[in-house]
């Protein structure tokens, strides 16, 4: 169910979380979220980490459950994470912080991830052909960062994704590739009729 800003057409992508580490609590249960995400969303995401209300075994049961493509979001410290993610279905996986290696030492395909840099000066690393995620909290500290998403636009071209803090569609950035919304998915929804 993307949307267009001006001529520019901006993915959705629809997080089911029912919980996080910074004291978000969801009064939707997982189902109900899932349900609301494949209604809203071009792409399901579906949280990997616990903490987050998540786990692999809800991936698996969400790729039996819908026909769109997945994200499996998580921090995904390790590529045996990432390839687990892809075995319980997910099209996608988003890793935070560093650039994937298989086991082999190869790259994993870049088609099949999504980067979070924790920094503007992490995001001038990452080659342009991969996708990225520029999500305005800080994952260590659950409050937001002081580099903003038009700061990261100036510095990646490619296809960038804008996350976190977006309770409608009027907190969209006009130069964003897609949107990633969780926390406020029902007022986000509600925001596009």
């Amino acid at each position: 169910m993307s949307f267009k800003i001006g001529k520019k057409e901006i993915q959705i992508i629809a997080e089911v979380k029912t919980e996080s580490p910074f004291g978000f609590k969801s009064a939707k249960n997982w189902d109900e979220l899932f349900s609301l995400a494949c209604k809203v969303g071009d792409i399901i995401s579906v949280h990997t980490d616990q903490r987050w209300g998540g786990s692999f075994e809800l991936l698996a049961d969400a790729r039996a459950k819908t026909d769109k493509p997945i994200l499996a979001k998580g921090i995904h410290a390790d590529d045996e994470l990432i390839e687990r993610a892809i075995k319980c279905g997910a099209d996608f996986v988003l890793v935070v912080g560093r650039i994937p290696v298989s086991g082999s030492g190869a790259k994993i395909s870049a088609d099949k991830l999504l980067i979070e840099p924790n920094s503007l000066a992490e995001l001038a690393t990452i080659p342009q052909n991969y996708r990225v995620v520029w999500n305005s909290r800080d994952l260590k500290t659950g409050g937001l960062k002081k580099e903003t998403f038009a700061e990261a636009r100036e510095i990646f071209p490619g296809w960038l994704c804008q996350a976190s803090n977006i309770r409608t569609i009027a907190d969209v950035h006009p130069l964003a590739d897609a949107v990633l919304v969780g926390s406020n998915l029902e007022e986000f929804a509600e925001s596009l009729k």
